[in-house]
């Protein structure tokens, strides 16, 4: 191949300016047939990378046509006689000259217009594929994000997930995905495996991982569902390691019950990692350990609201509060409360005191309240909602039962009925009020039970051994208030008896919750009478909504007012004496000392053996001063 082939084939497809590189034209033998050349080379050519058998044969094809036509009017020229044009093949003709003028009229006009560009390159199939490729790319990344929306909705429903929020992260199915996303500290994982948890429950999915990117939370969950393990993970993987700048991370609970057990959780899931969880258990003795002359070689508190604004309201105070990160209030809804029985002001200084621009807020409970929903979406910044199912609904592992007992007296025999029945213990009895649980556990010590009682009026150190014998078997049966009916976690509870009506639904849930924990069975039932009619309706949609067979009458009951369901919440209807013993024998003589709580010694804090001395039944009130003292 020489110069000339070899410029013929790599300028197939240009455009040449002829009358600007003419004397080149002429060098190169480069001219009218240049148009045709390259059109015949480019028909040889495959742009897709190889030639193919159908443009060679073409190729071929055409040569031959052109040697026949070529033979055919030499033949016609040698023939005497014989025609050489025919009418039809006039306007064939005519037509094939009309083609060539226009050939040489877009030959001269082409290089006018390439002048100054001299050799053009047309190659436009390029930027169609890159355009293509794009498109594709475009339409395959929203595909594949519109797969990855409807994965996570679908283990979202699934789990029964509900969100309200922007930007929310997705929900993790097991604890190594914490390890690898957030890069956790493996000694914690490693923790949460050693105190059972092999996968994370429901709320955990969703809490966890919206707390470790920093945002303010509000969930709910039923009871038993692991919301100690869902705020406190977080809190330690943020902390990452003690640090000597005081306390980091408040974790606030109604009772101190509640807040001895998170504690306890916590330095379960800290083994290995060194943090300092402080627990406030008296108060003297805190304003020494935590005071402005202290080392603040501390990192997280456990505390109620009562003692850590006595702490607060010391001069100077006694705790400081503003390198606080997260501040965790457990029971929100309980906290929130006006009244004797809530902590709203308590709560409110407490923010306040935590002046760290940097604090974060998480608000957890099994059961919803609107005003607390109406104060966090006022008050934090950038909220995301979480709740576990329905809201208000109770847990779905307790076989629930409604039983009218007619009266007050048709309760102690109810009880006596399924004691001869038989139970199996551990078992839970709610009553409405301190005196109650008095009466009922003086019955039940007649019957011979191996029963105990705890209230708001015994010292921390005689509830801390009534609960401590409950939890290793020691106590068969525990008569309480709504004192145990938030958050406290007894492990293997298979009965809770309402002894009186709860006066709420939210009661009512927090009361059974206390069996069917962690997806145990459980079973609770509940004594009704007249008296308990107005309250009937609220608590059989409550069981009904959670699977178990209520009386359709239960349900057609007439609602309650706002006012009358407000009045009954707070003050519960008045109910007839419990205790049977004739009223002689509650009589005071002369000489005798002051009677003590039976169920406990002065001096040891243990039980008694020995049956009370009984009072007369009219002076029942100074029993409430007795244990007082």
């Amino acid at each position: 191949m020489d110069a000339f082939d070899l410029f013929r084939k790599l300028g197939s497809g240009a455009k040449f300016d002829l009358k600007r590189f003419a004397k080149d034209a002429e060098r190169f033998k480069v001219g009218q047939s240049q148009n045709k050349d390259s059109l015949n080379q480019l028909a040889g050519i495959n742009f897709f990378g190889n030639e193919t058998q159908e443009n060679t044969s073409l190729d071929s094809r055409l040569s031959e046509d052109d040697g026949e036509e070529e033979k055919e009017r030499s033949d016609e020229e040698q023939v005497p006689g014989k025609r050489k044009r025919t009418e039809v093949d006039e306007p064939v003709k005519t037509a094939q000259k009309k083609k060539k003028g226009a050939n040489k009229k877009t030959e001269d006009t082409e290089p006018e217009k390439s002048k100054e560009e001299g050799i053009q390159w047309m190659s436009s199939q390029n930027k169609v594929k890159d355009l293509k490729k794009e498109s594709n790319d475009k339409l395959s990344l929203k595909k594949l994000k519109q797969l990855h929306t409807e994965k996570i909705s679908r283990i979202r429903r699934q789990n029964r997930i509900n969100v309200h929020g922007t930007d929310v992260p997705d929900p993790v199915s097991t604890f190594e995905e914490l390890q690898e996303e957030y890069d956790m500290d493996p000694r914690i994982i490693q923790n949460i495996k050693a105190a059972g948890f092999q996968t994370p429950t429901p709320i955990q999915m969703q809490a966890i991982p919206l707390m470790m990117h920093k945002r303010e939370i509000l969930a709910s969950a039923p009871t038993g569902s692991g919301k100690t393990i869902a705020f406190c993970v977080p809190l330690l993987a943020h902390l990452r390691q003690p640090l000597n700048k005081g306390f980091r991370a408040i974790i606030i609970s109604p009772t101190r019950e509640l807040a001895t057990q998170t504690h306890r959780e916590l330095v379960k899931l800290s083994v290995g990692v060194g943090f300092r969880i402080h627990m406030i258990n008296k108060g003297v003795e805190a304003v020494k350990k935590y005071g402005p002359k202290s080392a603040k070689k501390f990192d997280i508190l456990v505390t109620t609201p009562n003692r850590l604004i006595y702490l607060l309201n010391q001069d100077p105070p006694a705790i400081n509060l503003s390198s606080v990160e997260w501040l965790v209030v457990d029971e929100s809804d309980k906290l929130f409360e006006d009244g004797k029985t809530g902590f709203r002001e308590q709560l409110a200084t407490i923010f306040l005191a935590c002046t760290s621009p940097k604090i974060r807020r998480g608000l957890f409970s099994a059961t919803f309240a609107t005003d607390v929903e109406q104060w966090c979406r006022l008050n934090l910044d950038n909220l995301v909602c979480v709740s576990i199912g329905p809201r208000n609904s109770a847990v779905e592992t307790v076989e629930q039962q409604l039983l009218f007992v007619g009266s007050e007296n048709g309760k102690l025999l109810a009880m006596r009925n399924l004691i001869k029945q038989g139970f199996l213990p551990p078992v839970l009895v709610f009553v409405q009020s301190i005196e109650r649980a008095k009466e009922l556990f003086h019955e039940l010590v007649y019957e011979g039970i191996n029963a105990d009682v705890i209230h708001a009026e015994r010292t921390q150190q005689q509830r801390d051994n009534v609960v401590s014998s409950f939890r290793s078997g020691k106590i068969w049966v525990l008569i309480c208030t709504a004192l145990l009916a938030r958050g406290i976690d007894f492990k293997g509870i298979n009965l809770v008896i309402n002894y009186d009506f709860p006066t709420t639904a939210v009661e009512y849930i927090h009361r059974i919750g206390r069996t069917g924990r962690a997806g145990h069975k459980g079973k609770a039932i509940t004594f009704f009478t007249e008296d308990d009619k107005p309250l009937l309706r609220s608590i059989a949609a409550v069981i009904k909504n959670a699977g178990c067979p209520v009386p359709d009458y239960m349900i057609g009951l007439k609602k309650i007012n706002s006012k009358m369901k407000h009045q009954l919440a707070k003050k519960p209807p008045n109910r007839s004496t419990i205790c049977t013993t004739p009223s002689i024998l509650f009589e005071k003589r002369p000489g005798k000392r002051k009677s003590l709580d039976p169920s406990e010694d002065s001096q040891t804090g243990e039980r008694r053996k020995k049956k009370p001395p009984h009072r007369k039944q009219k002076q029942r009130s100074s029993l409430t001063a007795d244990v007082a003292e």
